[in-house]
């Protein structure tokens, strides 16, 4: 509960007050639950890909300034191109997966690192 208010501090103040950098990708990763295959996903900020039945768009990426391989954060939506419906628009965020997590039955897609 701490941790996800200041999450909340985190996105709400400045960049600069809080020394956040913002990367031009992100490294993602999916799995799928039912044939247990996991697939990493690349993308730009800005960019769309098709994970099976699944459009993947990230919209921004975050980390600390300093420290580029710690506890990233990105802006993603997931929407579901078969029943064309959005199934998570929010921040995810590497260290803590489940604090805001993709709902599916079949598809995990989790924030593994920003990338430049």
């Amino acid at each position: 509960m701490i941790r996800a208010a200041l999450l909340v501090l985190a996105l709400v103040q400045p960049a600069a007050a809080q020394n956040v950098a913002r990367a031009q990708g992100a490294l993602l990763r999916g799995l799928d639950k039912v044939s247990g295959r996991t697939t990493d996903i690349r993308l730009q900020v800005g960019e769309a890909k098709r994970y099976d039945r699944l459009q993947i768009r990230l919209g921004e990426c975050r980390f600390p300034a300093g420290d580029p391989s710690s506890d990233a954060f990105a802006q993603l939506t997931i929407t579901d191109l078969a029943q064309n419906v959005t199934l998570f628009s929010g921040w995810m965020i590497a260290s803590s997966p489940a604090l805001s997590a993709l709902d599916d039955a079949r598809y995990d897609v989790w924030v593994i690192s920003c990338q430049s």
